[in-house]
């Protein structure tokens, strides 16, 4: 009878023992199985949201050099008030967009009118009033354009904040057009439909009317407007090429958002971006902080999964081992008998690595069985407790986002200072993942079945160390 049928022989007749050692390796086995799984599921998702999440990269004026120019130039009220906001050439930027790594991308103007052939609404919240320089609202109109390249790009649509109620949304067709989306509110208290054509006069000194043709209507779900003190239904939406002639800076824009197919390559597309910018005074920022706030939760998971690994790994084969040793003690005599009867020590231990491989093929089949639920439950609550931790720490840090605060106004004067990028996306507005997609992989249990032959290989090893260490006569005097 050779080694391997003994091995055999010896499973089958101590099936008590054999049923305990199935036990305990399936054990190993299904938290290591599940510690890699989780692991993968983690780095897949990692993989995916960096793809999909569509990081941005915002170029806008910067504020803090403008605010040096201010003071240098005295900051009184008259040189605040005929203060120019620096531009770019529209072209400029659209050659950025064409980037291969720029998904979309969204210029944002914004002009200053008053209402000529129509009532704007008058809210308690809306009627609060900014704080102005000089203090007073200068040439500020009742009335907010606010250009973009696309609505649907805008952050208030892409939020939810703004939803189309009738009518349809401003396109990139648009340009060069009168075309305007407007606020039900202001829709409803004005007999205002889809098709109206409504009047609009520009604060300059010499004013003149401009006619504006209403292609959509939306819906504002906050009472909160960008623009302070102002009810957001008198906010009217255009295309960026519309304000931009108002505020007498044609082909010129002052901050656009570009949205990125592919977040792994943010830092560089940054770096072109500024290349080709190349104005001291814009600064082209990303959110970054808050993509990598986003993937933390599933990368805190994945260094758990791989501690999971480890550890049961390491604390199996230490377990595996002092069975072996215990295994080989109440086997002396056979082991003896067996030496001297010329088999080699080398086929003995052969003979103990069968017996724990044929439990570890049979724990494998216990371990994918169980392997998937019990991942499942371990990995989603793992992402639930990193998620919570990690918003709490976000929400206590707060999230920087993009540059949304500006100059508006142009030549027409009365810039407001703290007015906001309607439009423009601060941060990536990606839902975090909820849940893992933990499954089993046949890489999975390949990786499985690879530690657990070098568990058994180092659990023998240290086993053995007495049968190749003593001879026959030691190994039989020692029983």
């Amino acid at each position: 009878m050779n080694y391997i049928k003994r091995a055999f022989a010896y499973i089958w007749q101590k099936k008590g023992q054999s049923a305990l050692l199935i036990l305990i390796m399936s054990t190993v086995l299904t938290f290591v199985l599940s510690g890699i799984i989780i692991k993968n599921a983690a780095i897949s998702a990692t993989q995916s949201v960096t793809k999909n999440a569509g990081s941005t990269i915002t170029v806008s004026v910067d504020r803090q050099k403008m605010f040096e120019q201010m003071r240098n130039s005295g900051g009184t009220p008259s040189s605040i008030k005929s203060f120019k906001q620096p531009t770019l050439d529209v072209n400029t930027l659209k050659k950025a967009a064409k980037l291969s790594t720029v998904a979309s991308y969204n210029i944002t103007t914004n002009a200053s009118v008053n209402a000529e052939s129509f009532d704007t609404v008058s809210t308690t919240s809306g009627s609060s009033g900014g704080m102005m320089f000089g203090g007073n609202r200068g040439n500020q109109g009742d009335t907010q354009l606010s250009g973009v390249t696309a609505t649907n790009l805008s952050a208030n649509f892409e939020d939810k904040d703004s939803v189309l109620k009738s009518g349809r949304q401003l396109t990139s067709a648009d340009a060069n057009t009168n075309n305007v989306m407007v606020e039900s509110e202001l829709a409803k208290q004005n007999n205002i439909k889809v098709g109206s054509t409504i009047k609009v006069k520009t604060t300059a000194s010499k004013a003149k009317n401009i006619s504006l043709k209403v292609v959509g209507i939306y819906t504002a779900k906050t009472s909160t407007s960008n623009f302070p003190g102002m009810d957001p239904s008198n906010t009217i939406y255009t295309s960026y090429t519309l304000p931009s002639q108002i505020n007498g800076t044609t082909g010129k824009a002052s901050s656009v958002t570009y949205t990125l197919n592919n977040s792994n390559k943010e830092s560089s597309t940054q770096k072109q971006i500024k290349k080709l910018i190349n104005n001291s005074k814009f600064s082209v920022t990303s959110d970054s902080q808050t993509y990598a706030q986003l993937l933390q939760p599933m990368k805190n998971v994945e260094s758990f999964a791989n501690k999971i690994v480890w550890i049961v790994a390491i604390a199996g084969t230490i377990i595996l081992a002092l069975i072996v040793i215990l295994a080989v003690r109440s086997r002396q005599h056979e082991i003896g008998t067996l030496v001297s009867l010329g088999e080699t020590k080398l086929k003995i231990v052969g003979q103990l690595f069968i017996e724990l491989f044929v439990v570890m093929v049979v724990s494998l089949f216990v371990a994918g069985a169980l392997g998937n639920v019990i991942g499942n439950k371990v990995g989603n609550q793992l992402l639930t407790q990193q998620s919570q931790t990690t918003n709490s720490t976000g929400g206590m840090q707060g999230a920087p986002g993009g540059q949304r605060g500006g100059f508006q106004g142009g030549n027409n004067g009365g810039g407001m200072m703290g007015q906001h990028h309607m439009g423009t996306k601060a941060g990536t507005k990606v839902k975090a993942l909820k849940k893992l997609n933990v499954k089993i992989s046949p890489s999975s249990m390949v990786k499985l079945g690879g530690l657990g032959l070098v568990i058994i290989a180092l659990a023998v090893g240290i086993g053995s160390i007495s049968i190749l260490r003593l001879r026959p006569k030691e190994i039989l005097a020692t029983e």
